[in-house]
């Protein structure tokens, strides 16, 4: 195995890349397997696609992005079999902004080789919208927007378990870091998107940051106070 995959309900699990610490969401099903983000390289993203068939998983059929950050993205190419949910914002960045990308993630300290393989490999994501229910046959997992905050489309993933649901936040919430805001957040709006997703998600549910370790309903909570308290 490439990496390690934290089992975090029946049919869920994650794994965090050594890069910038990018969480990687996997659900598998009898009718499918959906990967949330795909990481920053195609090395990245080979591995992944080899761990998951080292576990018998079989191919990756659904792809969430959850927002155009180029740490969540630029991996997409390495499942070409995959259909490609994201946002609309996203498929305009992996189309029109590649110089934008290419940027930010060398500014970032990614390899500018391995970043140019990838950018030039980009695919056209199939679904671009902001909701969406994807049948994975034992379990449907539900996309939506719950408002503006990282970015002004932050997509999240909830898979209902058996216990309680598990949450794939994307960077509306981070743990092993201070949220990033940056030109591209909506400071004033974050507090209140997070209130939707706890919501959505419920006390009990697990909550999959795009950075760090697994959080629960209190951290989420916590971190909505730090925005407001800088709004």
């Amino acid at each position: 195995m490439n990496y390690e995959w934290e089992r975090l309900a029946d049919a869920v699990c994650r794994c965090r890349l050594p890069f910038l610490d990018v969480t990687i969401g996997l659900v598998t099903c009898s009718a499918g397997t959906l990967l949330i983000d795909t990481g920053t390289t195609m090395t990245e993203a080979n591995a992944i696609a080899a761990d998951i068939e080292t576990m018998g998983r079989g191919g990756v059929s659904h792809i969430l992005l959850t927002h155009d950050h180029f740490d969540h993205i630029l991996g997409s190419s390495a499942f070409p079999d995959a259909e490609i949910y994201c946002a609309p914002q996203v498929a305009v960045t992996m189309a029109d902004r590649r110089d934008h990308l290419r940027d930010d993630a060398v500014r970032h300290g990614a390899d500018v080789a391995e970043v140019d393989r990838a950018i030039e490999a980009l695919p056209v994501p199939q679904h671009r919208t902001n909701a969406a229910v994807i049948d994975l046959g034992d379990i449907a997992v539900t996309v939506g927007h719950p408002g503006r905050g990282h970015t002004d489309h932050d997509l999240i993933a909830v898979v209902p378990a058996s216990e309680s649901a598990v949450v794939f936040c994307g960077d509306l919430v981070e743990e092993s870091g201070d949220p990033c805001v940056d030109d591209d957040s909506d400071l004033a709006a974050w507090p209140t998107t997070l209130d939707r997703l706890l919501e959505v998600g419920g006390a009990d549910a697990a909550y999959v940051p795009g950075h760090g370790a697994v959080v629960d309903a209190d951290f989420v909570r916590r971190q909505r106070d730090w925005l407001a308290a800088r709004v």
